[in-house]
């Protein structure tokens, strides 16, 4: 028995797994503790934090670590890949809100219609995430630039862009403590952060919530300029859905086990049963671009 015990301890070394934001801290928790049953002799390491900011402990401070999730795939194309992995795999879908709750000034008055005139109150504070930390923080840029052409309102990103900055936080889980203590009104967030915390929220037009696949070109019209790979380097995010991504880093200390643990991730019936649970709305198996390069266990998740 202790033999076997000791294998089973060397098959499965500790799996330490970095996840950046918010909006996955729930379905995530939710399927560690299922994929412990079936494995309880792995232990995985959460880590939450902005997804750039993630990016950036790999790649500047030299950080250790197995996998990869972003609430946005391309900071893992655009930061990660070729020099810290090699391919990515979409998995699930999201749709940015406006998120209130029951202490929030005007929450009766505020809809899908007159939402931005609310948050141009005065008397009204909203806060968002930092851009250049967050996906959830350029993905509200880009929604208020989407909604002043939605709505014809010219200067309206403007007017929204430069108000409460005070209130601009490095990720999603600061705006919601902002939110809590009620020292905002409103948050721009994620729907499923807002469903999963039980909060008030206004579905945005699908023009600008990021949300519809075939709506990639009017949400392309928009676009932020955020900070790069490298110190001082700037590129340019475009509106585009949202989907997020996943991949296993190069030098993943443990990439046997994350393989593992990403095939019952993206699993129909294990993992993204959790996160369609959780309203975030599964994509797998979703095309790629890096087919011949993602390991044979995983291939069946994607579509070349």
């Amino acid at each position: 028995m202790k033999n076997k015990f000791y294998l089973i301890i060397l098959y499965f070394p500790i799996l330490l797994v970095n996840f950046f934001i918010i909006g996955l801290s729930v379905p995530v928790k939710e399927i560690i503790e299922e994929f412990n049953k079936e494995y309880p002799y792995v232990n995985i390491l959460p880590e939450a934090s902005g997804s750039v900011e993630c990016v950036r402990k790999i790649t500047e401070l030299k950080r250790s670590c197995d996998i990869i999730i972003s609430s946005d795939y391309k900071v893992i194309d655009n930061l990660l890949i070729p020099d810290y992995s090699d391919w990515s795999i979409k998995f699930a879908s999201n749709e940015m809100a406006i998120v209130y709750n029951d202490k929030s000034l005007y929450k009766n008055e505020i809809n899908k219609n007159n939402w931005y005139e609310i948050l141009s109150k005065k008397d009204v504070i909203f806060g968002r995430a930092d851009p250049n930390s967050d996906p959830c923080g350029y993905r509200s840029v880009i929604t208020t630039k989407l909604a002043e052409k939605c709505y014809k309102k010219p200067g309206l990103a403007a007017l929204l862009l430069n108000k409460d900055i005070n209130f601009i936080r490095p990720k999603e889980v600061d705006l919601l403590a902002l939110l809590e203590t009620h020292t905002v009104d409103y948050i721009f967030l994620y729907r499923s952060v807002a469903e999963q915390h039980k909060l008030n929220y206004i579905i945005l037009p699908d023009e600008i919530n990021l949300k519809k696949q075939e709506m990639a070109d009017i949400y392309a019209t928009a676009s932020i300029e955020i900070t790069g790979k490298k110190p001082g380097e700037k590129i340019i995010q475009k509106g585009e859905p949202m989907i997020y991504g996943l991949t296993i880093l190069k030098n993943a200390p443990n990439y046997k086990t994350a393989e593992i643990f990403t095939q019952f991730f993206l699993s129909k019936n294990k993992g993204m049963a959790v996160m369609e649970k959780n309203g975030q709305p599964s994509l797998v198996p979703c095309k790629t671009f890096f087919f011949d390069k993602i390991p044979v266990e995983l291939q069946k998740f994607v579509i070349k």
